[in-house]
């Protein structure tokens, strides 16, 4: 099974605390993904956000077929970065990086995703013509509505 990786950056003109305090916040999340994702929080979201805090998601990434998808807050810093992990879902593995950077100027946000398909060579398939796209196009709805929210230089 072969592991990708999806890697985005992103620079705002905030504070590292005005950045967090809106990433760290799980029901920011819904804000800055697309709606045709159908994005709910179904449960772990009612605190902010801590190392060993399990949210699960209800997501529709295709077809309208309603996925649900749990994750973990592994790893936290304040201020710094955060690592949630796939527990279950619609990936045979994911696992995400949120770092955060005081930079002139404001704050540079970097994301690492390494995540597997599941269904072996299908998936491998289906990953350059659904998988990818989706979610780069994903990633880069979110830079665009950061900038909406926050501004950009």
């Amino acid at each position: 099974m072969k592991l990708y990786q999806l890697r985005s950056t992103q620079f705002l003109p905030i504070s590292v605390e005005q950045a967090w305090e809106f990433l760290s916040d799980p029901k920011n999340l819904k804000i800055i993904t697309p709606s045709y994702m159908g994005f709910e929080i179904v449960d772990g979201a009612d605190k902010s956000m801590y190392q060993g805090q399990i949210i699960q998601y209800i997501v529709t990434p295709v077809l309208g077929i309603k996925t649900k998808w749990v994750t973990e807050i592994t790893h936290l810093e304040n201020q710094s970065f955060f690592v949630d992990e796939q527990r279950f879902g619609p990936y045979a593995f994911w696992h995400h990086k949120h770092f955060l950077k005081a930079v002139p100027g404001g704050v540079e946000m970097e994301d690492i995703i390494d995540y597997k398909i599941p269904f072996g060579w299908l998936g491998q398939l289906m990953h350059p013509l659904v998988v990818q796209p989706k979610l780069q196009e994903i990633f880069s709805y979110r830079k665009h509505k950061l900038i909406e929210l926050f501004g950009s230089n």
